[in-house]
């Protein structure tokens, strides 16, 4: 066989996959099988497809241009999902925001991004218009990408058409800023895709799983460790507004969903809903949580009413795509606490506060190493150089990893407690003050103290159907199962605690509070 040199190069043969790429495949694949539901809209992966390239094409009519951002402020919906998947194919820079920001901190994201054009739901158009970057930017109702993603007559893409790499930047994805303002992880297609390959090698998606979607898609995990990688076999999503325990259960019973994702907050809420002892639930095999740890007590609970669920914990970050150790159900009965091992894609580290490696079970600061990695940060070359050392990025996490690989999170490094001295994690803490049936929810954190330098302080969200929960009573079941340093030094009972709208507990308001 001889091929014509003068024609044909080794950059010709390089084949880039982009995100969009991932669902022009799937649709060769799975044709006229239902992709995506929302409300009372089905697409199929054929259609999806086709919608993608019709944004795309709206997109660039707007008059954006390669590498322009595009800012997306809105709740869960399919035209949620075509936004981004019309970024991806048109090569233009998804920036997701937080719904729940308003006034400055929507204008800081807006305004660091440089986005050119910002859609939001209509409720939500004046809070864009109403900052100073929305005013100088097009503003757009996400229902007006409805008519071009339907429309009959959408011409399939010709090759050429859409300039998108895989060394391309795919989305700014922006930290919740839980504990500073938020960063914006440069987060390329090639570091995507590689993190959606990690999430189907570590979660057992398959082609039949019936899937529902409740946390906001702008947060990285239910968009990038389930409903990408869930295109890209075949499976069938569903799309809600918002994760509201009974109508989840509802939905759970009724359309036999076999798989679900939520952070610990709302399967707090799952737990705690009278639903869940009447509803049907055998369909349900694989349950997903993270974003935040788990209260064991509550999954304890969980495995007992519904013993064949089987639980996997997904741990990571944003600027990791954001998917790095999975704890697979078989591995929950030994090490329950575990976050698991690292992912297909992931290498990891653990070192002390002067860079050098920890023994085995040691406590340090895990580290990735990942083609998943971001760049760094948007504009922020200063905190880029702060959390990248060679090649490895720093979590900011406090962990210990056993022998065979097993990491196990202590806490934010800015979230543990020291008082008097002594260094404290507040999971711990939270997980005693978990095991009482009267608390709902509880948070755990230090406040500065002129005696302690950080007081033990239990925000407590009590249970309005478990009777009256006293301080007194909380201090001595904490005293009977921990250290006396670890007692906390006040308990504040809330009637909520703050989080973001991916559920995530923003511990740094306790602390201002």
């Amino acid at each position: 066989m001889t091929t014509n040199a003068s024609t044909t190069t080794s950059s010709d043969l390089h084949f880039s996959s982009t995100v969009a790429d991932i669902v022009r495949r799937s649709a060769g694949r799975f044709g006229e099988d239902a992709a995506v539901e929302f409300g009372d809209r089905t697409w199929t992966y054929a259609s999806l497809d086709t919608a993608v390239t019709a944004v795309a094409r709206e997109l660039l009519s707007l008059g954006a241009k390669k590498g322009d951002r595009i800012g997306a402020y809105g709740k869960n919906s399919d035209l949620y999902l075509l936004l981004y998947l019309g970024c991806a194919r048109a090569g233009l820079i998804h920036v997701p925001v937080n719904y729940q920001l308003k006034n400055d901190e929507l204008d800081y994201i807006l305004d660091n991004s440089g986005a050119t054009i910002v859609f939001a739901d209509e409720d939500l158009l004046e809070a864009v218009r109403a900052t100073p970057s929305g005013a100088g930017s097009q503003v757009r109702d996400f229902s007006t990408l409805l008519a071009p993603a339907t429309a009959a007559d959408v011409a399939p893409a010709t090759t050429g058409e859409f300039d998108v790499a895989d060394a391309d930047v795919a989305q700014l994805l922006y930290t919740s800023g839980t504990t500073s303002a938020p960063k914006g992880a440069v987060m390329t297609h090639r570091a995507l895709v590689h993190e959606y390959m990690s999430s189907l090698m570590s979660l057992d998606f398959a082609a039949t799983d019936r899937v529902v979607h409740a946390l906001p898609l702008y947060h990285s995990a239910q968009m990038h460790v389930f409903l990408l990688p869930l295109l890209s076999i075949g499976a069938h999503n569903i799309i809600v507004p918002a994760p509201v325990p009974e109508q989840l259960l509802a939905i759970f019973e009724e359309r036999e969903i076999n798989s679900f994702f939520a952070a610990p907050t709302v399967w707090v809420a799952l737990a705690n809903s009278p639903d869940l002892e009447t509803r049907n639930l055998e369909s349900l095999r694989k349950g997903y949580y993270g974003a935040s740890i788990m209260p064991g007590p509550v999954l304890a609970k969980l495995r007992k009413r519904l013993p064949k669920l089987g639980f996997y914990n997904c741990f990571g970050q944003s600027e990791m795509g954001p998917l790095c150790t999975v704890l697979r159900p078989e591995e929950h009965d030994d090490r329950p606490s575990s976050a698991g091992r690292p992912v297909l894609f992931v290498e990891t580290r653990v070192v002390d506060a002067d860079g050098e490696d920890v023994a085995v079970g040691e406590q340090g600061e895990i580290l990735y190493r990942s083609p998943q990695l971001c760049e760094g940060y948007w504009k922020r070359p200063e905190a880029t150089a702060e959390a990248f050392d060679n090649g490895w990025f720093h979590s900011g996490d406090l962990v210990t990893v056993d022998a065979d690989g097993f990491v196990e999170v202590i806490d934010r490094v800015k979230d543990v407690i020291n008082t008097g001295g002594v260094l404290v994690a507040s999971r711990q803490v939270e997980d005693a003050i978990f095991e009482l049936p009267q608390v709902a929810e509880v948070a755990v954190v230090g406040v500065a103290d002129e005696k302690w330098i950080e007081a033990v302080t239990a925000f407590v969200v009590r249970r309005s159907d478990q009777g009256d929960l006293a301080e007194a009573a909380v201090l001595a079941h904490v005293r009977d199962r921990l250290a006396g340093f670890k007692i906390p030094k006040r308990i504040e009972f809330v009637a909520e605690l703050p989080k973001n709208s991916a559920g995530k507990i923003l511990k740094r308001q306790l602390r201002e509070a």
